[in-house]
């Protein structure tokens, strides 16, 4: 806004500070707004809840993690999501397959419900296809028994720091704007928004102009029998990647039967996972060059998916055979993000960790899962759908200090936010990693809460020894 020291400009400014009627702010925005460069909106007093010790915001993997063991540490906790339900890209995401997940502790607990519910394919605890609306429950009845108190629709706008320490957090919803204090935070948005709002330094995709991963829709079918589909599914009676029977052979006979149907999808490795009796799931599209804090661009992108998934699956089921009566059953709530900002940590992750098998004191996890970096571009895609970057990654330790943001203190991340070069977050955001990150990131926050540290004071070797204590697997 252009700075004026003219009577009515000052008028303006006392009204907003004093809070003045809204007829009053109506006739004076509407007299000088073709004037201004923005709306300056009036202050409002919010009411401050303060019950929290630790405070999560997104409910995906990494904040579900975050959030029980947190609650199970001791904390008061309170969990944020945008979404009706548990799990991100999980759950409103439909991934529906897990990579990296052979770890113990919550990954663990995880498997064996899903097991006792038969929802699971594959004796893999490192990788497996499951049921999203299994996993909505088991991720809901894990909460409830921890007493998360868990916030649905619910979005944080804004982040207020007192020097250079986080303290407050504002939300939107259905309630209106809403003001929470806690002594510790652990942005698990995916896309570091709590970081960005605070403050902290970020990074995205190779640079911040992208480019960066694309963005999937991922969709559930169901198929009239899905033994005939047998080779064009993938790990179907086998974990393979590669070979006969793998990974990339039912892509290939997946391609040809698009071909054979006229249409072409926009990811290069199109796959159809089982995920129980007569029903798939379809991955089929890639969204490239998006930016996952570019409202727009993340709308058509949505639209623009959407139609794909539905344009090839009534190509298919037009070209009857096994593809006969083939129907969407589900797509997902929301577009799955690869890329979003990264927040600058204690410590950066980068390809070298990887390449050298990284292993430091404070390590949460060690990941496993190599670099896996989707085209940025269609002609890039046209040319090589996935590209390994020349890495060769061996299992390498994430370690405390990644989870630990730099620029603002009390706040920690969790997923595929943390501190990490490009490289290195193409094999770190896996799920299976998300979920160990959580985990360690709330455990120490719940210490950190309880003995009035900030998250840096806290030492891994305490932290752990909480963290085995309270794992049930």
């Amino acid at each position: 806004m252009e700075k004026s020291s003219s009577p009515r400009r000052g008028f303006l400014k006392k009204s907003l500070t004093a809070g003045v009627a809204g007829s009053a702010l109506s006739a004076t925005f509407g007299e000088d707004s073709a004037n201004q460069a923005g709306f300056l909106e009036p202050e409002r007093a919010l009411t401050v809840n303060h019950d929290a010790d630790v405070i999560v915001c997104g409910a995906g993997p990494a904040g579900i993690a975050a959030a029980l063991s947190a609650a199970r540490s001791g904390a008061n906790v309170r969990l944020f999501e945008v979404h009706g339900c548990l799990g991100g890209v999980w759950t409103a995401g439909l991934l529906t397959y897990i990579f990296d997940f052979d770890k113990p502790g919550i990954t663990r607990e995880i498997i064996e419900i899903l097991d006792s519910r038969d929802a699971r394919r594959s004796e893999n605890p490192g990788r497996f296809v499951y049921e999203p609306e299994e996993m909505k429950i088991l991720l809901e009845e894990l909460c409830i028994e921890a007493g998360v108190k868990v916030h649905f629709f619910t979005r944080v706008t804004a982040a207020y720091k007192e020097a250079n320490r986080l303290t407050t957090i504002v939300t939107e919803s259905k309630s209106g704007r809403e003001a929470w204090r806690a002594p510790v935070f652990i942005d698990a948005t995916g896309d570091g928004d709590i970081g960005a709002l605070a403050g902290c330094e970020w990074e995205v995709g190779q640079s911040k102009d992208c480019p960066c991963q694309p963005m999937t829709m991922n969709a559930l079918a169901v198929v009239k029998d899905v033994a005939a589909l047998g080779e064009y599914i993938s790990f179907n009676g086998t974990d393979s990647f590669t070979g006969k029977g793998g990974h990339l052979t039912a892509v290939e006979a997946f391609k040809s039967q698009l071909k054979k149907a006229g249409v072409a999808s926009s990811y290069g490795h199109p796959t159809v996972f089982h995920v129980r009796d007569d029903l798939v799931m379809l991955m089929l599209n890639h969204e490239y060059g998006i930016k996952p804090w570019d409202a727009p661009a993340i709308t058509e992108a949505t639209m623009r998916s959407r139609a794909e998934v539905f344009r090839i699956m009534r190509a298919l089921r037009k070209l009857g055979g096994p593809w006969e009566g083939l129907q969407i059953a589900a797509t997902a709530e929301q577009i799955g993000v690869r890329d979003g900002r990264r927040i600058q940590g204690r410590y950066q992750l980068t390809r070298e960790d990887l390449v050298k098998g990284a292993r430091h004191k404070d390590a949460v996890t060690r990941a496993t899962f190599g670099v896996d970096i989707h085209a940025h571009s269609r002609k890039a895609n046209d040319k090589e759908p996935i590209v390994r970057a020349n890495t060769k990654a061996k299992p390498y330790d994430i370690p405390l200090r990644a989870l630990i943001a730099r620029d603002v203190d009390g706040l920690m991340m969790a997923g595929r936010c943390i501190s990490g070069d490009f490289i290195a977050h193409a094999s770190y955001r896996v799920t299976g990693n998300a979920v160990a990150m959580g985990e360690a990131a709330g455990v120490v926050a719940a210490i950190a809460a309880d003995s009035k540290r900030l998250p840096h004071e806290v030492s891994w070797d305490e932290a752990a020894a909480t963290r085995q204590k309270i794992q049930k697997i």
